[in-house]
């Protein structure tokens, strides 16, 4: 009896030990299975995340998502560069010959393209594009020795334009003495390759000093039509805008037509 009951003591322990190892095998395959399939969850969110990654990159660097490039907004074009500028040769070298008109006033024009072929190949650019009719003259300052009207800004208050701006600077006089009847360029100071669409025409003999940069580039000269001008607008006078002598002529002035050959 004894043996019996020992026999069957060991067959129930045997019997708990495959239970126990049963388990535990189980235990261990599951756990196995869970680090497995934790880490397929962790690949597999670090390969979406990758291919999302890339398909961004993909979008906004070389697909439709490419951002439209976008010209600077400075006033003016990096040192020594040109932005939106033709090839001075446009020029051609030459006198070229035209009329521009202000209101009604029809102003005789010579633009000297020898002299200064980066500024009239802008202009013939612009005669081109029909940049110029109905842009504004926005300011016309006057003082004792000094006489200008400025026309030809983009937002018609001044404003450079960031896609077009050129140098250098190009037959200013040495002296500083603009005689009237020139035509020369408006530009920012201290910068020579700022000059762009903006032209004033001296209304009388008028003395710029010359800043760091240099004077300003002569283009042309008014070979008929100024004293029209000043009896019909400049003479007028002046709504004050940075001084009394400085501001918007008070006779309202556009551009209204510009013809060159």
């Amino acid at each position: 009896m004894a043996s019996s009951r020992q026999e069957k003591e060991a067959r129930e322990a045997r019997d708990r030990l495959r239970a126990y190892t049963a388990r535990q095998q189980v235990h261990g395959v599951q756990q196995k299975r869970r680090v497995r399939d934790n880490l397929i969850a962790v690949i597999g969110i670090v390969v979406v995340a990758a291919l999302a990654t890339l398909t961004q990159v993909f979008y906004f660097t070389a697909g439709p998502g490419m951002p439209t490039p976008a010209p600077s907004s400075s006033a003016s074009a990096p040192a020594g560069e040109n932005v939106g500028a033709p090839d001075p040769l446009l020029a051609e070298a030459r006198t070229w010959t035209g009329e521009l008109t202000l209101n009604d006033v029809k102003l005789g024009i010579e633009l000297d393209g020898a002299a200064a072929p980066q500024a009239v190949s802008g202009w013939v650019q612009d005669f081109t594009n029909d940049y110029y009719p109905e842009k504004t003259c926005h300011r016309l300052a006057q003082s004792a020795g000094f006489g200008i009207l400025q026309c030809g800004s983009i937002d018609g208050a001044g404003g450079p334009d960031p896609a077009f701006s050129y140098g250098p600077i190009e037959n200013a006089p040495a002296d500083n003495v603009y005689p009237a009847g020139t035509i020369a360029m408006a530009r920012a100071g201290g910068d020579a390759y700022s000059n762009g669409h903006q032209f004033f025409i001296c209304l009388e003999d008028t003395t710029i000093p010359s800043d760091e940069a240099g004077g300003y580039t002569v283009v042309g000269t008014v070979t008929g039509g100024l004293q029209g001008l000043i009896d019909s607008i400049t003479s007028k006078g002046i709504t004050p805008g940075s001084s009394e002598t400085d501001g918007a002529p008070k006779v309202p002035t556009s551009i209204t037509a510009l013809t060159l050959q």
